[in-house]
C-alpha cells in the first residue's frame, strides 16, 4: 500500500540499505547461525553507513531524521531473515538508546551516544529477571547508595545483546519498600567494565541462534551516582513512556516476517509439483494461501496506520497493544502453515522457512507477553 510519508529521500536510503544487506548480511547468515553470534565488524559497518541510531542529533553522529528511517531500517534488516542483527539493532537503536537520548544528562549523552552511532558502543537494556518476567514492579535487583556510588546486586536474564554490550540500561529497585512497588524502580547506566558486573552464559535458544542473549550478574557492582538515568523512583514511568515505540517495532518485525514467509511459500508451492501440477493449484492449498495473504494484508494495513499516527504524534498505546498480540500470533499461525506447505523440505534447515519458523516463536513472548497485552487492553476497556 502507498505510504504518504515516503519520499525520494526515503527511497534513496532504503536502496542503499538494501544493497548493504545483500552484500554484507545475506551471504553470511548460515555461518553466523552456526557461530551463534554477529561479528563486531558488522556493527561497525552499519555505523559507518549511517544505519545505526539514525534519529539521533548530528552532534552525536546521527542524521537527525525522524522515526520513519527507523521503520525502513527495521524492515530491511528484518527481510534479510537474520534475526541476530535485526533484533540486536532494534534493541540498540530503537529501545535502549532513546532512553538515553531523552532522559540522559549532557555528560551521559556525550559519553555514550557518539559510539552508539558508529557501532563502537553496543547497548542493551536489562529488565527481566529469573523470577520476574513481564511484572516489572516485582524486580528484585537492588541499588543502594553508598557515598557517591550505587551498589547493585541482582541478576537479569534473557538480555538481548547481553554478551556483546558495552553499556546496559538496568532496571533496579532503589526503594524496596515503596508503595506501590513501581515507585521504587529506577534506571541506572552500567558499563561492561564496572567492578562487580559480569556476563553469565550465552543462552541457548529454540531459535534466533545468531542473536546474542545472555544472563547478567551484579555482585556488589559499583557505579557512580551520576550513572542514574532520569530521577530515582521514576524508572517505571520512563519505561512505560517508550513502550509504544517498542511494541510498534515488534509489530513491524512480525509483519515483515509474515510477508517474507508468505512470499517464500508462494514461490515454493508454484514451483513444486505433485501429481503433475504445482501444489499451489490444489484447492486446499490455494485456499490456505489466500487466507494467509488476507491476514498478512490486514496486519500490514494496521501497522501502516500505526506508523502514520506515531509519526504525527498521536497516542497509539491501545491499538499498538492490539497489533502486538494479533500480528505476532498471526505470524506464528502462518509459519506453521508455511512449513506444512513445504512438506518434508520445510523441516530442513537448508530452507529458510525452517529457520523462520523457529525464530518467530518468541515474538508473542518478548516486549511483554501477549497475555499481558490482553490484560492491558482489558483494563483500557474497563473490563
Amino acid at each position: 500500500m502507498a505510504r504518504r510519508w515516503f519520499t525520494e529521500a526515503h527511497q534513496i536510503f532504503q536502496t542503499s540499505l538494501r544493497r548493504f544487506v545483500e552484500k554484507e548480511i545475506i551471504p553470511n547468515i548460515d555461518r553466523w547461525e552456526e557461530e551463534r553470534m554477529i561479528p563486531r565488524q558488522l556493527w561497525k559497518k552499519l555505523g559507518e553507513n549511517g544505519f545505526l541510531c539514525a534519529c539521533l542529533p548530528e552532534q552525536y553522529g546521527g542524521s537527525d531524521v525522524d522515526y520513519s528511517y527507523s521503520v525502513i531500517i527495521q524492515e530491511e534488516l528484518g527481510r534479510s531473515t537474520c534475526t541476530g542483527i535485526s533484533v540486536g539493532a532494534r534493541v540498540h537503536s530503537d529501545v535502549a538508546v532513546p532512553y538515553i537520548a531523552e532522559f540522559g544528562t549532557p555528560a551521559q549523552k556525550e559519553t555514550i551516544l557518539p559510539g552508539c552511532t558508529t557501532g563502537d558502543i553496543i547497548m542493551a537494556i536489562a529488565m527481566t529477571e529469573p523470577g520476574c518476567g513481564s511484572d516489572l514492579a516485582a524486580i528484585k535487583t537492588t541499588a543502594v547508595k553508598e557515598g557517591h556510588d550505587y551498589i547493585i546486586n541482582g541478576q537479569k536474564t534473557f538480555i538481548s545483546n547481553g554478551i556483546c554490550c558495552d553499556w546496559v540500561v538496568v532496571a533496579v529497585k532503589t526503594d524496596s519498600k515503596a508503595t506501590p512497588a513501581h515507585r521504587g524502580v529506577s534506571l541506572i547506566l552500567i558499563p561492561a567494565d564496572a567492578p562487580g558486573f559480569s556476563k553469565g552464559q550465552k543462552l541457548k535458544k529454540m531459535g534466533m541462534h545468531s542473536q546474542d542473549t545472555a544472563e547478567l550478574i551484579f555482585d556488589d557492582c559499583r557505579v557512580p551516582v551520576e550513572n542514574l538515568l532520569g530521577e530515582e523512583g521514576k524508572g517505571f514511568q520512563i519505561l512505560m513512556k517508550n513502550l509504544q515505540a517498542e511494541r510498534l517495532v515488534i509489530s513491524l518485525a512480525a509483519i515483515v516476517n509474515a510477508e517474507k514467509m508468505l512470499n517464500v511459500t508462494l514461490a515454493y508451492t508454484k514451483d513444486r509439483k505433485a501429481f503433475g501440477k504445482p501444489i499451489s493449484s490444489f484447492q486446499a492449498n490455494a485456499f490456505k494461501l489466500v487466507e494467509m495473504a488476507t491476514e498478512v494484508e490486514l496486519g500490514r494495513t494496521l501497522v501502516e496506520s500505526l506508523i502514520e499516527d506515531y509519526l504525527e504524534g498521536r497516542d497509539i498505546s491501545r491499538r499498538v497493544s492490539m497489533a502486538k498480540w494479533w500480528i505476532t500470533e498471526m505470524a506464528n499461525r502462518l509459519a506453521y502453515q508455511c512449513v506444512q506447505l513445504h512438506g518434508g523440505y520445510g523441516y530442513m534447515d537448508e530452507y529458510v522457512i525452517s529457520r523462520m519458523y523457529r525464530d518467530v516463536r518468541v515474538q508473542p513472548i518478548l516486549g511483554g507477553t501477549n497475555e499481558v497485552m490482553k490484560r492491558i487492553l482489558a483494563q483500557m476497556m474497563g473490563l
